[in-house]
């Protein structure tokens, strides 16, 4: 579905380069974590995939066209007079020139929002309104949706619940899924594949392996030990062994 190939990216447009010669494949089906230290590169990589941004060297080419993005923050708290859940949902059915009325109620259904539909906006939560976030991203039947950090802000129930979603969409629904991840308790809990970015480079494996690489780096289980203190640097200490057996297409 997405190929990157021997991608290179700076914002000088020359070396130091942020990304070095990343190569990736997406295949339809997958749900990729893409985890990674603060200032790793994970969010310009985001940006890359979506076209804001334009490679240095390499190439990304994807298959569909009917793609959705769901921001770290979504925009619902701009809207400057009061709206529910449900007409914004519709204006962006509109937006898209979907003739069906029924689309609304069928997203709204898909992420457990209907009797959310007539709520204002400005009173969700924030585990709902991310709700909200993701089901505008599912009009239109996407075939992928990236996200950025979608458990930001949201409390610890919030957080499983919106991932359960992204899991039942995923498999249940069969949408291929992005998503730039600080979480990385639940990305390894709800992800088919890891993409670890550390020094520029980034490479692909099972959330198996990758838990398996941090436990042996620093000792800590990641499910059973999600607040270990050794956490802070864990993808960083995780990358070097990581790195020599991981899937790196």
């Amino acid at each position: 579905m997405l190929s990157i190939q021997h991608l290179y990216f700076s914002y000088q447009g020359q070396p130091p380069y942020v990304l070095n010669d990343l190569n990736v494949e997406v295949h339809s089906g997958d749900y990729i974590s893409i985890v990674g230290d603060n200032g790793s590169g994970k969010s310009t990589l985001l940006r890359l995939i979506l076209g804001f941004l334009t490679p240095v060297k390499g190439s990304i080419t994807c298959n569909t066209n009917n793609i959705r993005y769901v921001s770290q923050k979504n925009d619902f708290s701009h809207a400057g007079f009061p709206i529910t859940v449900h007409e914004i949902l519709d204006s962006y059915r509109k937006l898209l020139n979907i003739k069906d009325k029924h689309e609304v109620n069928r997203v709204l259904e898909l992420t457990h929002m209907t009797e959310f539909k007539d709520s204002l906006i400005s009173k969700l939560s924030g585990g709902q309104a991310q709700r909200v976030s993701i089901a505008r991203a599912l009009i239109g039947n996407p075939d992928l949706i990236i996200l950025d950090e979608p458990s930001t802000g949201i409390d610890r129930k919030s957080q499983e619940g919106i991932y359960a979603l992204l899991c039942s969409l995923n498999q249940e629904h069969h949408i291929t899924i992005i998503s730039v991840e600080h979480n990385l308790e639940m990305a390894l809990a709800n992800s088919t594949n890891i993409y670890h970015i550390a020094n520029g480079q980034g490479h692909l494996c099972s959330p198996e392996q990758y838990a398996s690489e941090i436990m042996h780096n620093t000792g800590c289980n990641p499910v059973d030990h999600k607040n270990c203190s050794c956490f802070t640097d864990v993808t960083a200490q995780a990358h070097d062994t990581t790195s020599k057996e991981v899937r790196h297409v």
